[in-house]
């Protein structure tokens, strides 16, 4: 019997990844990477003068094209491959990645009157610049009881398709007026495969406030926000909302040819990029909490009931697996972190002792770190760096670093920078058990698990819970081409459900990290400490954070 395969395209925020996987045993076949050939645009417009807001962080929709043309045919080759063997292709995205496209589905930046004018172009998910619509989102809601506000923790963030749909109509009504829909962008870039606009209930569910019972917020709420989005629902979100593992389309023969993929092979929707990764460490049953770990960190975990959990992103019924609650958390910035740290305060001698050796900066620091005991640096820091994204939803708020003395090395910094970003895991674990989610295991998959073993131990160690780690180094590529093997069917060679898929194509190391008792009791000091300072700066005490950068603001502006 032939072999079936089945691509994942993962679609991050630097690159985009395909991976050609055997759909018998989940083998990783190849795989290819495609840098964004305009990178994240934080500053100017492409091709022009105009400048950027604070905060605001757009990317081309011709990239994530690009990608496809790039990376499927690389994988194709480098495999041996026939492409009459590939029988499905799934995406995944940051979220919420959206952008405004016309009635032919053409971006507005794309459209030579509109391509100068920042709000027609691509907002990626760390777009923060509507954060002052978020608010009046927030107050609104609250004072109105919306059932909806609840289940994201009680805040709706700047990052998702409300706020950012509302700051164009805000700042660029011309462009709202012009927009014939507002799309997330792995639904369009499904569309470009398939010709069809579909939404998925991924997306829809955890970042435009889409439920499967209830539907998006009520045009009388919209209404009172304001009186131009009453009709945002029935116009610009308008589309039915399908489940994962649904096929949206078949491969266009313009998009086949250009992938050099066979036409009509089968398409599924769209997914999110933590959220495809759950059934890719094959976690398809309650209480293992997954932690998709890079540059940022969701959180995701399933539960067999709903409840409301402060600072959650949402929790949507089918939202990450058929039959279960998914419950999304995250930290805005982890991997950032550290980078930041190599890339603008490292001292120059760190970086000459790296190079003499022959590995990077973050392997040189790493090892340093590690010579040092729980609790021996003396620091303790906040991880803020990117705002805070649960349990306080609060973009404006920023990092924090205590107990430096002019004996303080670059490890030990770097140390305590590892672990405030396992505290805020941590306070994120702490909210769901003390609701009523159990978390029993934890589960990491992403580039840190693989690479920062310090890293892993202490957030065995803080979170005082086993950790296991995915084989797969791009696992959610790999949960993407899970979601396209269901979406061609087992009449196909591919899968009925998720379930089956996982069951089949998942793998974890069997080496895990487990919590060593002297360090627990350590960390346990450390993260009371870190929940004093952590609600001390983030829940209104000293808000000295907020307003540093609003006198930041006003002398950019002086």
């Amino acid at each position: 019997m032939t072999k079936k395969y089945a691509i994942g395209v993962d679609y991050g925020t630097q690159s985009g990844r395909a991976l050609l996987v055997d759909l018998s045993n989940g083998e990783e076949i190849a795989t290819h990477v495609t840098p964004y050939p305009h990178g994240v645009i934080d500053e100017k417009l492409p091709e022009s003068n105009i400048e950027l807001e604070f905060d605001w962080a757009l990317q081309h929709p011709a990239d994530y094209i690009e990608v496809l043309r790039r990376s499927v045919p690389e994988v194709i080759k480098a495999s041996g491959v026939s492409p009459s063997d590939i029988i499905g292709i799934g995406i995944d995205f940051t979220a919420c990645t959206m952008l405004p496209i016309d009635e032919s589905g053409t971006p507005l930046c794309f459209l030579p009157d509109y391509k100068d004018q920042p709000h027609s172009w691509l907002k990626l998910w760390k777009h923060h610049a509507a954060q002052e619509e978020a608010n009046k989102v927030n107050e609104l809601a609250e004072q109105r009881g919306e059932q909806f506000l609840p289940r994201y923790g009680g805040k709706i963030s700047s990052e998702w398709m409300l706020a950012k749909v509302w700051q164009i109509l805000n700042e660029a009504p011309d462009i709202y007026a012009k927009a014939d829909q507002f799309l997330e962008a792995t639904d369009w870039v499904t569309f470009r495969m398939t010709g069809n606009i579909v939404r998925n209930s991924c997306t829809a569910g955890y970042k435009a406030i889409w439920h499967k019972q209830d539907g998006y917020p009520s045009p009388s709420f919209l209404k009172a926000l304001d009186p131009r989005l009453e009709d945002l629902v029935e116009t610009k979100l308008r589309g039915d909302v399908v489940p994962l593992g649904t096929k949206a389309g078949e491969l266009t023969e313009e998009m086949a040819s250009i992938m050099g993929l066979v036409p009509g092979i089968a398409v599924a929707v769209g997914n999110v990029d933590a959220h495809a990764a759950v059934p890719g460490v094959g976690v398809v049953t309650a209480g293992k909490l997954v932690m998709a770990m890079g540059t940022s960190i969701c959180h995701l975990l399933l539960a067999d009931e709903e409840h409301v959990v402060e600072g959650m992103c949402g929790v949507v019924e089918d939202g990450i697996i058929p039959g279960y609650y998914g419950y999304e958390a995250g930290q805005s910035a982890v991997g950032d972190i550290f980078g930041w740290y190599v890339d603008e305060a490292v001292p120059a001698y760190v970086k000459e002792a790296a190079d003499q050796e022959g590995i990077n900066v973050h392997e040189w620091l790493e090892r340093q770190a590690a010579t040092y005991n729980p609790g021996e640096t003396g620091l303790l820091a906040l991880d803020w760096w990117n705002g805070n994204r649960s349990v306080l939803v609060d973009t404006d708020l920023t990092g924090l670093l205590v107990g430096c003395t002019l004996l303080t090395k670059p490890e030990e910094i770097y140390r305590a920078l590892l672990e405030a970003t396992a505290y805020g895991t941590r306070k994120i674990v702490d909210a769901f058990h003390s609701n009523g989610v159990k978390v029993d295991e934890l589960y990491a998959c992403g580039g840190l698990p693989q690479r920062n073993a310090l890293l892993m131990q202490i957030y065995a160690d803080v979170t005082n819970r086993e950790i296991k780690i995915a084989d797969s180094t791009q696992t959610p590529a790999l949960g993407a081409a899970m979601f396209g093997a269901v979406a061609a069917g087992s009449v196909n060679g591919g899968y009925d459900s998720i379930v089956d898929a996982a069951l089949k194509m998942a793998r974890v190391r069997k080496e895990t990290y487990k919590p060593i008792p002297e360090n627990v009791a350590v960390y346990e000091k450390l993260y009371q400490e870190y929940t004093l300072l952590h609600d001390y700066f983030g829940r209104g005490e000293n808000d000295v954070m907020k307003r540093l950068k609003a006198l930041k603001e006003q002398a950019r502006h002086a």
